[in-house]
């Protein structure tokens, strides 16, 4: 498949080196024609017709000639043939070389003087001053004028030949005139094509450089699926250990083979499939859209990636705000009766004559009298939730100092080890934020473990991922971990796959999370452990 055409800036030189070919193609000319007027000297056909006169001063000129132009040839390297000065000079002695074999040759019967036609035409091109090739034409008449009467003061000649050389002056003008005009007219041709390019080359850069910052991923893909041009937004979104001159020729199912199959089916049926989906387990989620390049064409696709993380959370903000005004107007009033049913529940726990069975149905009155009060002070919590204020963190000594006091609070027996081999790494986070988010972590860690193993343990793990530039800290535990079709709904508010959850403490900490500029994701290790990772960007550490 043929690449896009790539333009390039237009040289500021062009002119001079469209004259250097010309001066190049006249050198040649030269040469040739300084060959061409030995030999007809030489030939019996055209003997008579050169060096009639003079043939000594004839062959004179003509090796002289040569010898120029073999010059000119040496010096063809050379930047002086850009120089208007020397070019006159290099015409001037065109002109002199061959008034003077025209003079050898018998005047205007030799015919050379209409080889100053010539010189004059070049000159008129390649003389973007136009007071020098005037002059050049203005010359080349004077000396002719002045070798016809020169000879004819010698009577080598009739004063009739006054008469060509008349004619062959007008002809002179008119050619150094028209060839002007020509060659006026195709040099603003040339600036304006020279402009337009610059113009078309500038706009490119332009449309590339507001490509590669925008936001939105794009992505230039063959009839075939692959991946051909990527911009830089599209390349975290998809894959962001990788560099972006790695990605090209890749193809759509190499990232995810949900994205190739929306693209094929966009293809068949020339229908979105307006499906989030993510490349990895914490990878954004990415919305696809599909455009063809030229419309009518099916060779070449674009594909427009977004990331769909604002719009849910956007989403969850706006439930979470309706919902938090609506606790926050209600809360009194569901307070009030709550507490009640709770004191009346424990009223009946401490009395000596209710029954066992009344015992245990007072025990699940306070039980979740307990739960909804604790769902409506998350909800307030969220509603009124603070900007966080950002601290650096000597983790190496802050993680097990937090855990030591964390356990403290726990009444029954925990094991919770830390590995952390950095002890000079700071991280930027908000004290109360982290205590909140890795409490709830190791919270739900030690039930997990508990759960499987019947044991409370957990590991806590501080990585450095210098591909992403991140700082990872990993809360593992040995839980039967989430299946693969409800971690989407994991951080979602009221979510939850224990009984006793309030659905709100994983959201919470999603939120604390990205407030402090960090993120929250839900993952296997290699050994198939469940794991929580806090990933903090390169700027909060």
């Amino acid at each position: 498949m043929n690449r896009p055409a790539i333009l390039t800036r237009p040289s500021p030189h062009s002119v001079s080196q469209q004259n250097a070919v010309l001066f190049r193609i006249y050198v040649g000319y030269r040469s040739l024609l300084s060959i061409a007027l030995l030999i007809m000297l030489v030939s019996p056909n055209t003997r008579q017709l050169v060096g009639s006169l003079n043939p000594t001063l004839y062959v004179t000129v003509a090796l002289l000639y040569l010898g120029t132009s073999a010059l000119l040839l040496g010096s063809l390297a050379s930047d002086w043939r850009y120089n208007q000065r020397m070019l006159f000079l290099v015409f001037l002695v065109d002109i002199v070389a061959i008034v003077l074999m025209t003079d050898a040759s018998g005047g205007m019967t030799s015919g050379l003087p209409v080889l100053l036609v010539i010189t004059v035409a070049a000159s008129a091109v390649m003389i973007p001053n136009r007071t020098l090739a005037t002059l050049i034409a203005a010359l080349s008449v004077l000396a002719t004028l002045a070798d016809t009467v020169w000879l004819i003061l010698r009577n080598e000649i009739g004063i009739n030949e006054l008469f060509r050389v008349g004619l062959l002056g007008l002809l002179i003008f008119g050619v150094s005139v028209m060839v002007q005009f020509v060659a006026w007219r195709l040099t603003r041709a040339e600036e304006l094509a020279r402009d337009r390019a610059s113009d078309l080359y500038n706009l490119q850069r332009l449309n590339e450089q507001i490509v590669q910052h925008m936001q939105t991923g794009i992505l230039l893909v063959t009839e075939e699926g692959a991946v051909r041009v990527l911009n830089k937004a599209a390349s975290p979104l998809l894959s962001p250990d990788r560099a972006i001159t790695m990605e090209q020729g890749r193809k759509l199912a190499d990232y995810s083979p949900e994205l190739a199959a929306q693209y094929q089916y966009w293809r068949e049926t020339d229908q979105h499939r307006m499906q989030p989906f993510r490349v990895s387990e914490e990878a954004p989620q990415v919305m696809a859209h599909f455009q063809a390049l030229q419309p009518g064409t099916e060779r070449e696709t674009l594909v427009f990636l977004e990331d769909y993380t604002p719009v849910t959370q956007q989403a969850q903000s706006l439930k979470l705000s309706s919902l938090g005004r609506l606790t926050a107007s209600i809360a009194h009033e569901i307070r009030n009766p709550l507490g009640a049913i709770s004191h009346a529940a424990q009223l009946l726990q401490e009395s000596t004559t209710l029954a066992p069975a009344d015992q245990r149905l007072a025990d699940i009155i306070q039980q979740h009298s307990k739960r909804v009060n604790q769902t409506v002070e998350s909800v307030m919590q969220i509603s009124r939730r603070e900007l966080p204020k950002p601290e650096y963190l000597l983790l190496a000594e802050w993680l097990p100092d937090f855990i030591g006091r964390h356990l403290d609070t726990i009444r029954d027996e925990a094991e919770i080890t830390v590995d952390c081999s950095y002890p000079d790494l700071l991280v930027e986070f908000d004290q109360e934020n982290l205590q909140r988010v890795l409490g709830n972590l190791l919270d739900n860690a030690l039930r997990h473990s508990k759960m499987a193993t019947g044991r409370e343990t957990a590991r806590v793990e501080v990585t450095l991922e210098f591909s992403r530039h991140q700082c990872l800290i990993d809360v593992v535990d040995q839980g039967t971990g989430v299946p693969p079709k409800e971690r989407s709904k994991l951080f979602e508010p009221f979510y939850t796959t224990v009984e006793e959850g309030s659905g709100m403490g994983l959201f919470l900490c999603k939120e604390l999370c990205e407030i402090n500029n960090a993120g929250l994701h839900y993952r296997t290790t290699s050994s198939g452990e469940s794991c929580f990772r806090l990933s903090l960007n390169q700027r909060a550490f």
